[in-house]
């Protein structure tokens, strides 16, 4: 992977230089990084790592701002695509939406959670970690309670199918047809699929006798294998209310040499005391109906998140400092103008920054809007070579000028006005292929269509031996009689038929 060249200037600059001596020094350090603008500083946080800070918590003020900044993160590493346990730049969401909303529990969020705090367990990957207030305000389960109950299973392990599903059930996983969310399994004979929630896709295990004989990952939509592993670990709902061990804070959670930035440190504190005094205004409504778990036990308070925040290394962002005996550093940035679609205002911007020695640059992921704007820029001046701007393929948030470095960074998505929407992970997102719940739901002499052979009429499904092996598998009747199995692996392959209505296809 191609280091990004923006990381790499801001890595060397003075004030990253700055940063790190500090943090280098004082294992207590405050530091007040005061007049950066728009993107500038996720550029701060991905050159702190490259200098070596192992690990970062970044506190944002809502969940927007937050999605945002980790978006900004991901993009400068070029992690949008990578599944989560090769990334650096991880997302903690909250949970619910209200206090003992438990209907409203989210199982991606539960996931994204649990993947960081089986981050944290390992010492040895450098990270950063994205979340916001109201996600703080949620306690998590002690390291202790996550270890003793996290099983690892191991290729060519001696371990029984009936125990591994004895000990789903003991986590509390639901026993299902087939899994589509976390926290579910299924069984098929000598195979048992699996959603942990330590892993963006579920797990297929194949066992010969007491024998693990293979793992794989799969797509939950397409039952398409994604990778073969040597060794998976199954983690259960850590948010579950029906865990009744003692809980404590993220903050607490996280190791004594994590650096935290902070955008407004009152923000944080007011949202904390507020989730806690409506998450103990609701659990008096409910205790008579129902046993809830004390809101001390499940939620924190404002002033225990800054008790840990004051022991750590810590930078914030505000427009003044708010810890005593803080180290200042200031930077001389300007936002991005608005140039209202001003296209020779904008050139002229750019002529203007040259003159003044800055490099200039414009971020776009999309090519195809980089050759528009270039065709604006030839159309109006003649030459699009003449004008002193270089493109790099990168999307961030906002803008910004930067009179230090003599760095100019516009996005386009601000200088054609458009809407720059975040993006979060949707882990197991539906597609257009068949899915398993759909194969169950289809009646026989359906039509499906599938990819390499045309239209069929569903005719169930049917057990199969396939090398030796009992397998599940689709069949499909063709013309004149022809019979097609499709494994229940190669769902990807088939989709239902659509058509005309009312008109009934002929088959291939």
């Amino acid at each position: 992977m191609t280091e990004n060249p923006l990381i790499k200037f801001y890595s060397e600059s003075d004030t990253t230089h700055q940063l790190y001596e500090h943090l280098h020094s004082d294992p207590t350090a405050k530091i007040h990084l005061k007049g950066s603008c728009g993107s500038s500083p996720t550029l701060y946080v991905a050159s702190l790592l490259r200098k070596g800070v192992k690990l970062q918590l970044a506190i944002m003020n809502d969940k927007e701002e937050a999605a945002y900044f980790y978006n900004d993160l991901e993009n400068l590493f070029d992690e949008r695509h990578l599944e989560y346990f090769k990334r650096k730049v991880l997302f903690f969401p909250a949970t619910y939406r209200r206090p003992y909303e438990i209907e409203k529990v989210d199982n991606n969020n539960v996931l994204r959670r649990t993947e960081v705090l089986k981050r944290l367990g390992s010492q040895d990957r450098q990270s950063i970690i994205i979340t916001y207030a109201e996600a703080l305000s949620e306690k998590v389960v002690t390291r202790k309670y996550l270890k003793s109950n996290t099983l690892r299973i191991n290729k060519d392990e001696g371990i029984g199918l009936d125990f591994v599903a004895d000990l789903l059930l003991a986590y509390n996983f639901e026993a299902t047809d087939f899994v589509s969310d976390p926290g579910q399994f299924a069984i098929r004979g000598g195979i048992i699929d699996l959603f942990s929630f330590s892993n963006d896709n579920p797990y297929r295990i194949e066992f010969f006798g007491d024998k693990v004989e293979s793992i794989r990952s799969f797509d939950a939509v397409t039952q398409r294998s994604k990778d073969t592993l040597n060794h998976i670990t199954v983690i259960p709902n850590l948010q579950s209310r029906q865990i009744t061990e003692k809980r404590q804070s993220f903050l607490d959670y996280m190791p004594s040499h994590a650096l935290i930035w902070i955008k407004e440190l009152t923000t944080i504190k007011e949202v904390l005391d507020n989730t806690f005094n409506l998450a103990h205004k609701t659990h008096q409504a409910l205790s008579d109906a129902i046993e809830h778990q004390s809101p001390e036990t499940l939620f924190c308070k404002g002033e225990e998140a800054l008790d840990d925040i004051r022991k750590r290394q810590c930078i914030t962002l505000g427009s003044s400092p708010v810890f005593e005996e803080t180290y200042n550093i200031s930077v001389d940035q300007s936002p991005q103008p608005s140039f209202n679609k001003n296209f020779p205002l904008l050139i002229s911007s750019l002529e203007g920054h040259t003159a003044s020695g800055h490099s200039c640059f414009i971020l776009s992921d999309s090519p195809k809007q980089i050759d528009r704007l270039y065709k604006i820029f030839e159309d109006i001046i003649g030459d699009e070579d003449k004008v002193p701007v270089k493109p790099i393929l990168l999307a961030l948030h906002q803008g910004f000028i930067d009179h230090d470095q003599k760095v100019v960074c516009f996005t386009d998505h601000q200088i054609f006005e458009r809407y720059h929407k975040f993006h979060l992970r949707d882990g197991y997102k539906r597609k257009e292929a068949i899915t398993l719940k759909e194969i169950y739901n289809l009646q026989q002499g359906d039509f499906v269509t599938h990819i390499d052979h045309g239209v069929g009429r569903f005719d169930g499904l049917e057990a199969i031996e396939n090398n030796g092996k009992k397998q599940e598998a689709v069949r499909l009747i063709y013309k004149n009689s022809d019979i097609l199995y499709v494994s229940i692996h190669s769902l990807h392959r088939i989709a239902r038929y659509t058509g005309k209505e009312g008109t009934e296809p002929r088959l291939d």
